[in-house]
């Protein structure tokens, strides 16, 4: 115990004679321990966002919905200004498909109106008729107000349950609830407002095809009763129509291990009345949810290769400084030798101040990356508000981060075994020195 004590406090006092020199020979293991870290953060809390983007769609549905085929583009280009195309699921579709479906949830959207009003403000509709089960099967939760009921269907009720974006846009000073808004020439109250949902960007609006927030939703009964199924648009001095029977289905299996199943013959179902899928589309969320998580786990491989190579960087510095103190200590070496010190103490000497440096410059390395990684999940928020900056910086940028325990850890050990691994070639070749050679050495 007292010759390794020995050895500790020999290879600290000679890190400490050339202190400036040690300094910048950890700087490598510094910089690439904090690269992995932050590296690592960045990747993870962008992979857990999506991934709760993902989530937020529920894990037990299966999303169809209608779209637009791809001849629909051919005849806008064809210079057809006025035209109704009819596509997407149907009302039959649905019969179908709930008659394969006995035991699960169906839960159908109607999409209806082509603008959403109150007073001069205007906004593009996305008002779609639904059933009370869409709050759960979505996952839907009330900010004030309430949800759509099954006496608002039985009595194919005018009310309304609106979108936080629609509420900021329409009722930005007001209570909404009571309220009354117009879709197209229709009036319809207010009875709820929907609590933000977090799909209204990135990987969840390009999953659903909008932005959830400014939805507008009525009852099924009264989507059909009122508003029909044809939806006209006039954009650009060109009118454009769609007839959409159903716009969505949401089918939330019994349980996870049944989903992916349900998806296959639902999808097997969709493709017979529907060949080639031309006009339907669909999402899995577990599905999705799979290959996000082995493109993470992919990607933080890949991550954590690349920073990396900072730590080979910062060993290979490590190996060239030792390397060049064997040589300046080539006397102290023999000296030592013609004392009584083995090839042993010699080597453990070494061994001892490149484990030095490159634990102390690790433990260094986990600071500077935690605080970085924090650093960056607080501050870039903020950049939009940061004079000259923000000018430049998209007013909803985010850049989420998640320090992860096995990116700390794992940078740490890896520092400080490339620190030894590195140091013992230095290591070895001091202990190799004939001793007369060395004392003979100026």
């Amino acid at each position: 115990m007292s010759f390794l004590l020995e050895t500790i406090r020999l290879g600290l006092a000679n890190l400490r004679l050339q202190l400036l020199r040690s300094i910048l020979t950890a700087l490598g293991i510094i910089f690439g321990v904090a690269a992995v870290i932050t590296m690592v953060g960045i990747g993870e809390g962008s992979t857990q966002q999506a991934l709760a983007e993902i989530e937020r769609l529920g894990a037990r549905n299966v999303i169809v919905r209608s779209q637009k085929p791809p001849e629909a583009g051919s005849q806008q280009r064809g210079g057809n200004r006025s035209f109704v195309l009819r596509y997407g699921i149907t009302r039959a579709d649905l019969a179908v498909v709930e008659d394969n479906f006995p035991d699960v949830k169906l839960v159908p959207l109607k999409e209806v109106g082509a603008e959403v009003l109150r007073g001069p403000l205007r906004a593009v509709s996305q008002t779609y008729g639904t059933t009370p089960e869409m709050s759960e099967v979505a996952r839907l939760t009330i900010d004030r107000g309430r949800y759509l009921t099954s006496s608002d269907l039985d009595t194919r009720a005018m009310v309304a349950v609106i979108g936080s974006e629609i509420k900021s846009k329409f009722f930005a000073a007001e209570e909404p609830v009571g309220q009354s808004i117009r879709i197209d020439d229709k009036v319809l109250e207010v009875v709820g407002v929907l609590e933000p949902v977090g799909l209204s960007g990135g990987a969840g609006a390009a999953l659903v095809g909008r932005d959830l927030n400014l939805d507008v939703h009525i009852p099924i009964t009264t989507a059909k009763e009122v508003f029909g199924d044809t939806v006209i648009r006039r954009e650009s001095g060109s009118t454009q129509g769609s007839n959409v029977e159903i716009a969505e289905i949401y089918l939330e299996s019994p349980s996870r291990e049944r989903v992916l199943a349900d998806a296959a013959v639902l999808r097997r179902i969709m493709d017979t009345r529907h060949p080639g899928l031309t006009d339907i589309g669909m999402v899995v969320p577990r599905e999705l949810l799979q290959t996000a998580k082995r493109r993470a786990i992919t990607g933080q491989w890949i991550a954590g290769a690349i920073a990396g190579i900072s730590l080979l960087v910062g060993g290979i510095g490590i190996m060239n400084i030792m390397l060049a103190t064997v040589t300046e200590r080539t006397r102290e070496i023999g000296i030592r030798r013609a004392l009584g010190a083995t090839r042993k103490h010699i080597v453990s000497q070494f061994l001892v101040e490149t484990g030095v440096l490159s634990s102390v410059g690790g433990m260094v390395g986990v600071l500077l990356g935690l605080g970085l990684t924090i650093a960056i999940g607080t501050l870039v928020p903020v950049l939009p508000q940061v004079p000259l900056i923000g000018q430049f910086v998209p007013a909803d940028v985010t850049l989420p981060t998640t320090i992860s325990l096995w990116s700390v850890v794992v940078s740490f050990l890896v520092a400080a075994a490339t620190g030894l691994v590195f140091g013992l070639y230095p290591a070895r070749k001091a202990a190799r020195q004939d001793p007369i050679v060395a004392l003979r050495h100026d």
